[in-house]
């Protein structure tokens, strides 16, 4: 999609050697490794938002307006040229492409990985916000399903702390810092035979919504 994982490595080193922002790296391995698009995003400090607005209803948790998405397969130098232009940006995902995501607290997401794993159910990446919730990539329209996917399970009436996001929403991505809490991290980072092919959410929905309810 553009370069080798060779040429992630140089651009690891010449990175260092240049003090570049290690975003710029992440992006490249996003879009060039992944086939996702990245958006750059906001950061926070002290409860202030790096996009300048004082009513910022989320703080270092969105996209910048005024800057560019990098497209799937951008090379390292379409990648690079890009967050040069919005140094400190956190890196961002859009979703509703790829991929959509199931949003879980994270005590349930991670005990449901285990049950997963355990159970050899085919999983996608999973991360884990600071905020403390943990994100399933599963196959696009997840968030439109969602409701009837329930309904068929029985769990439509059922207290779940579990939704799905969708088309027009974002993830921040590791290692990006996420509302001025500290970084997203990869409980399943991305891998070749799931990065572009998630899996269904039925085929884990299941198992998620017995371990929301119990917690």
């Amino acid at each position: 999609m553009g370069f080798t994982i060779g040429g992630i490595r140089e651009m690891r080193s010449g990175t260092r050697r240049r003090g570049r922002a290690t975003g710029a790296t992440a992006v490249a391995e996003y879009t060039g490794l992944w086939g996702w698009a990245v958006v750059p995003g906001a950061r926070a400090a002290a409860g202030s938002c790096s996009c300048g607005d004082t009513a910022c209803a989320a703080p270092g948790a969105h996209p910048l307006d005024f800057a560019r998405e990098v497209p799937p397969g951008a090379t390292l130098g379409m990648a690079a040229d890009a967050w040069a232009e919005v140094p400190g940006a956190s890196v961002m995902l859009p979703v509703g492409r790829t991929f959509d995501v199931l949003d879980v607290a994270e005590t349930a997401g991670r005990r449901a990985l285990v049950r997963m794993e355990r159970m050899g159910l085919p999983l996608g990446p999973v991360s884990v916000t600071p905020d403390g919730r943990t994100q399933f990539f599963v196959a696009p329209g997840a968030a439109a399903g969602l409701p009837g996917l329930l309904y068929r399970m029985g769990w439509d009436d059922a207290d779940l702390d579990l939704r799905a996001l969708g088309r027009g929403a974002h993830v921040t991505a590791p290692p990006s810092d996420r509302g001025g809490l500290g970084p997203v991290r990869w409980l399943r980072p991305p891998a070749p035979d799931t990065a572009a092919t998630p899996p269904q959410a039925r085929l884990l929905l299941g198992t998620l919504a017995y371990i929301c309810h119990r917690w």
